[in-house]
Parts: structure tokens; C-alpha cells; sequence
């Protein structure tokens, strides 16, 4: 048994949990935060994409005791700042990448480290898709999954500039 601290979604939690017990495990089943899914317990899906210390990580190849001391944030909490879904979450709502919802929380949060990683605006269509290899969807095909990803990201690049321009 080990103890494990983290900072999730913003507040600090701290349970015992079995040494084997993985992260996607302990944020649905102690802390109750289901929306991070199991598809499939091999790091191979990407439906329990979590961000941990800003990084988008399969929360299901990570032991919850490897992650003491970490700060995550999942998909119940990607809006936090916003007041109200993450431009992400309104993408994909507005362009219709979803389907049965089940990879989207995965895919949600795998585009918004894309977005951290190269910058609001500078994302393509090859580089997004080339990133979501490591997510499967099996009910859209991926392509409004691709516009989602390419307009939230050119939405924040928006938002970048308004708030730039209004600190000047």
C-alpha cells in the first residue's frame, strides 16, 4: 500500500491506494471523476488522456503511487478559467467530433496539449492527425475530430491576441 498526494483538478487529494492500482484507476474509483475513461488498459486507445504537470499522459499506463506529488487535471476540470467550456469543448461540440462520446474526453484533452505544445494557431491538419495516432475513435473516421482540433486551436490563437492587445 502506498500513500499518494496529488493536486486534482485544482484540490488536494490524498487516499492510500494498492501498490498496483494505475492513475485512471484511482481518479474514477476514489475520487469519483469518470469522465477520464478505460478503454483499454494498454496505453493503447487514449480514452484516459489526463494533462499531469501540464503533459497530456495516458492515465492508464501510469501507477497512481508514480504520480504522488503531481498535479492532474482531467476532463471534468479542462474549462477551469473559461467562463464556459474550454474553446476545445466547444469545437468539438460545434464541428461535431463526437459521435458516441466514449474516445472524446481522450481526444479533448490530447488536442489541448497539442494546442500547449505548438502554439494556438500553428497546427495543421498532418500534425494534428500525426498526434492523434496514439487515440483511437472508432465511429467518426477522425476527419471532424481534425477540424475541431484545428479550430479550437485557431480560436485560442484569437483569444492569445485580444488578451496580448488588451495588456497593451
Amino acid at each position: 500500500m502506498s500513500e499518494v498526494t496529488l493536486v486534482v483538478n485544482g484540490r488536494k487529494v490524498k487516499r492510500v491506494v494498492e501498490d498496483r492500482t494505475l492513475l485512471v484507476h484511482f481518479l474514477r474509483d476514489e475520487l469519483d471523476l469518470t469522465g477520464t475513461h478505460v478503454g483499454c488498459d494498454t496505453a493503447q486507445c487514449g480514452t484516459c488522456v489526463v494533462q499531469m504537470d501540464g503533459k497530456a499522459v495516458k492515465s492508464c499506463s501510469i501507477l497512481a503511487a508514480q504520480a504522488d506529488g503531481s498535479e492532474v487535471v482531467t476532463i471534468e476540470a479542462a474549462d477551469s478559467g473559461y467562463d464556459d467550456l474550454h474553446p476545445m469543448q466547444k469545437a468539438f461540440k460545434e464541428y461535431h467530433g463526437l459521435q458516441c462520446g466514449f474516445c472524446t474526453p481522450g481526444m479533448i484533452m490530447a488536442g489541448i496539449d497539442m494546442v500547449r505544445r505548438y502554439g494556438p494557431g500553428n497546427l495543421d491538419e498532418a500534425t494534428v492527425r500525426q498526434n492523434l495516432e496514439g487515440n483511437i475513435c472508432r465511429c467518426t473516421g477522425y476527419h471532424n475530430i481534425v477540424k475541431a482540433i484545428l479550430a479550437a486551436s485557431d480560436e485560442m490563437a484569437k483569444s492569445d491576441t485580444q488578451l496580448n492587445e488588451a495588456a497593451e
